[in-house]
């Protein structure tokens, strides 16, 4: 197990790319996080969490490629990104170990240009809070690792959350419509 100090720390995008599995403080509260692209690492999150398989997790990304996207999504996902805003989309191409068999998938660009820079390296990111299931997410350091201790490969120290208030939710239809789930 290794802690550091910051996100902006080169060794973190090479454990990420390597499968390592962390936790790290987004901008609302401390992750659980791994390589999206990397089935063996989500695998993983999903058994430390104990998390429910069926249940996605939020993906982080660093930029809005709109070449894939209804021409309705756009707007709506420029006025709220960067930020605390989760935005469940339509993903019928995505791998069933993302979408959970599900066809969708919730993104959200993280308002924080330090955790931008490490997905810019390492790509997206799943990031669910960091927390077995059923506890509250941990709001420290030190609460993540009583959770995780050494079953975690890295941790990163972003100080102590004070707003525990999640990202807000959005499912966008495919008209544009918008709808707030939370």
């Amino acid at each position: 197990m290794q802690i550091f100090d910051n996100l902006g720390d080169p060794r973190l995008v090479e454990l990420i790319k390597d499968g390592r599995v962390g936790v790290i403080r987004t901008d609302t509260l401390y992750g659980l996080i791994a390589q999206a692209s990397n089935i063996a690492a989500v695998e993983r999150v999903y058994a430390l969490k104990h998390r429910d398989s069926h249940k996605p997790s939020i993906i982080l990304i660093s930029q809005l490629d709109t070449s894939d996207l209804p021409q309705p999504y756009e707007p709506f996902l420029r006025s709220v990104w960067p930020g605390r805003n989760s935005v469940i989309l339509p993903a019928p191409d995505a791998p069933d170990y993302l979408t959970r068999g599900g066809g969708s998938l919730a993104y959200r660009m993280p308002d924080s240009p330090e955790l931008l820079n490490l997905i810019n390296q390492t790509g997206p990111l799943i990031a669910p809070s960091a927390n077995t299931q059923g506890e509250a997410p941990a709001a420290n350091l030190e609460q993540a690792v009583s959770y995780f201790g050494d079953t975690i490969d890295f941790y990163v120290d972003g100080g102590e959350v004070v707003d525990m208030t999640p990202s807000a939710l959005y499912r966008l239809a495919t008209d544009g419509g918008v709808e707030r789930l939370r």
